[in-house]
């Protein structure tokens, strides 16, 4: 037992419950430091994989627009070339159901990439 000079005695017991409330304290601390560690590392993971995949979608937004002023263009080439109305309304009508068939595969395309992104994320937040 410790004997200051005041008297006044620490009993040991009393110690070994201090010693031993400290080391769980710190027990506890150190836990809740890896817990958050391991928040934090999945957090960023999955804003890595979001941010690829919002790469991805910008990549395919882009070539998707430059593949529409493309045909525009292209219509408007063979429509300048027409011969009478009636070719026109031909023009017209293919330019139009061609740009509907275009929009149908490109939404899904945007589709499936936004599905990838998310599932990507997924898997990056649960591998820790």
């Amino acid at each position: 037992m410790s004997t200051d000079k005041t008297g006044f005695e620490i009993p040991e017991q009393m110690r070994d419950f201090a010693e031993k409330s400290v080391d769980q304290a710190r027990k506890a601390f150190d836990d809740f430091m890896g817990a958050t560690h391991k928040a934090v590392t999945n957090v960023e993971d999955s804003a890595n994989a979001v941010q690829a995949g919002a790469s991805d979608v910008n990549k395919k937004a882009l070539t998707f627009a430059e593949e529409q002023v493309d045909a525009a263009f292209k219509f408007a080439q063979a429509l300048v070339k027409a011969d009478n109305v009636e070719d026109m309304m031909k023009l017209q009508q293919d330019y139009l159901r061609s740009q509907m068939e275009n929009l149908g595969e490109q939404a899904r395309e945007f589709s499936n990439t936004a599905s990838k992104t998310v599932q990507d994320a997924a898997k990056a937040a649960q591998k820790k």
